[in-house]
């Protein structure tokens, strides 16, 4: 187990005191992961960006979701699994969606199976998908750029599913009550 340094505004780069500021004003806390991204005031400035953008893209809250805790659950992040199940609660997802994707089932609705599909298609096979793999998420009702968004939410998510297993961040106490772990999904 390794650990980084979780930095406060106090002990932040100067670059990353801004950064965290936002973080303060928009969540109420700098969240754990934000805190060692500052360690790196360019990599909080990239991956908050990322989550602006990602959040901005063509998916709604529904499909945001599913991307996102399909590559934290693939990646197996303790971190994240937790923190995107309270997000996803807050964005009124609803509860049977966050559970099949932290339970790795299926989920109800086909388009959003499709979705998590091909979200774990790029991420395991490193973006190299076939055109079989391309028509099925068409045929699904999805467009060439919900391709690209979900490489945009990859990229997101890379950041801080890496940054938290190198970290071994600790989940942040509000979502301390979405705990999960790979161990317990596949046991």
């Amino acid at each position: 187990m390794t650990t980084l340094k979780i930095h406060n505004i106090e002990s932040a780069p100067s670059e990353a005191k801004p950064l965290l500021e936002n973080s303060q004003k928009a969540y109420g806390m700098i969240p754990g992961l934000h805190g060692v991204l500052a360690g790196s005031p360019q990599l909080l400035q990239a991956y908050q960006t990322l989550h602006e953008l990602f959040t901005q893209s063509s998916f709604n809250e529904e499909e945001l979701t599913v991307v996102w805790q399909a590559i934290n659950v693939e990646h197996a992040c303790h971190y994240c699994v937790p923190a995107h199940t309270g997000i996803a609660k807050m964005m009124k997802v609803d509860d049977a969606i966050t559970e099949a994707l932290r339970n790795e089932t299926p989920l109800e609705s086909t388009k959003l199976e499709a979705l998590r599909t091909m979200t774990l298609t790029i991420v395991r096979n490193r973006g190299n998908v076939s055109q079989a793999d391309l028509d099925a998420f068409y045929g699904a009702g999805y467009e060439e750029k919900h391709v690209l968004d979900i490489i945009l939410g990859l990229s997101q998510k890379t950041i801080s599913n890496y940054t938290n297993h190198i970290a071994s961040t600790p989940v942040d106490a509000p979502f301390e009550k979405f705990a999960w772990s790979k161990e317990t999904v596949n046991s």
